[in-house]
């Protein structure tokens, strides 16, 4: 039986081999289930997950950075809360409440005759602690006794002011005698602030006598 392949030139003969080859290349590459093809196909997956753990990677990145600008502002709002806190504690500290008015009218050389407590007011978010002052002495140094207060740490509003003539006190049975130099003495409202609810918040803050007051 002849054989047509041999039957071929050796050009052809070649060109039919290569064309063979190329077929083999191509089922192997493309046939599904071979081996080649199996290959491909991890190689792609693998390919696909690594493109999405790059994306998850740029986002968790992005989420890096946020957390750093945020954990900055939580960190600027923790110092704006510990200075709300310095302005309106949470509790009334009212023996330093007392302090800090007793040193201003010192630094002002005013003299502070009784500071006695008020009922205190409940607010939606905090509580008024109100204190009545009488206090005399010249009057630019009453003035600068009320800014002074005004530069305290704490929140203090001052309200309700009457001033009188000195003479005119001692001529009502004042018990005690003016300083020389004194032209102004009142009695006024000094109120400030505290956030956090107590047992006896909602009736007085020991209103009665009057908070001792020392003389310098």
């Amino acid at each position: 039986m002849a054989n047509p392949f041999r039957d071929m030139s050796v050009i052809m003969q070649g060109l039919v081999a290569l064309a063979i080859a190329v077929i083999l290349v191509l089922l192997g590459l493309y046939a599904p289930f071979s081996p080649v093809a199996q290959e491909r196909s991890d190689y792609d997956k693998a390919v696909q997950q690594r493109t999405q753990l790059n994306q998850e990677v740029t986002q968790l990145q992005v989420y890096r950075q946020r957390y750093g600008e945020l954990k900055q502002q939580m960190d600027a709002l923790n110092k704006q809360l510990d200075t709300l806190k310095t302005i309106v504690p949470e509790e009334k500290e009212v023996d330093e409440f007392i302090r800090q008015v007793q040193g201003a009218a010192t630094a002002s050389n005013v003299q502070l005759r009784r500071l006695t407590s008020q009922n205190i007011v409940p607010k939606e978010y905090h509580y008024e602690m109100p204190f009545e002052v009488q206090a005399d002495g010249p009057y630019f140094n009453i003035l600068d006794f009320f800014s002074r207060l005004s530069r305290l740490s704490r929140i203090i509003n001052v309200g309700d002011i009457q001033f009188d003539d000195p003479g005119a006190s001692t001529a009502k049975g004042t018990k005690y005698a003016v300083r020389p130099g004194t032209t102004v003495t009142g009695v006024f409202t000094v109120t400030t602030y505290f956030t956090k609810s107590a047992d006896n918040t909602s009736t007085t803050a020991a209103k009665g006598p009057a908070q001792p007051v020392r003389k310098p």
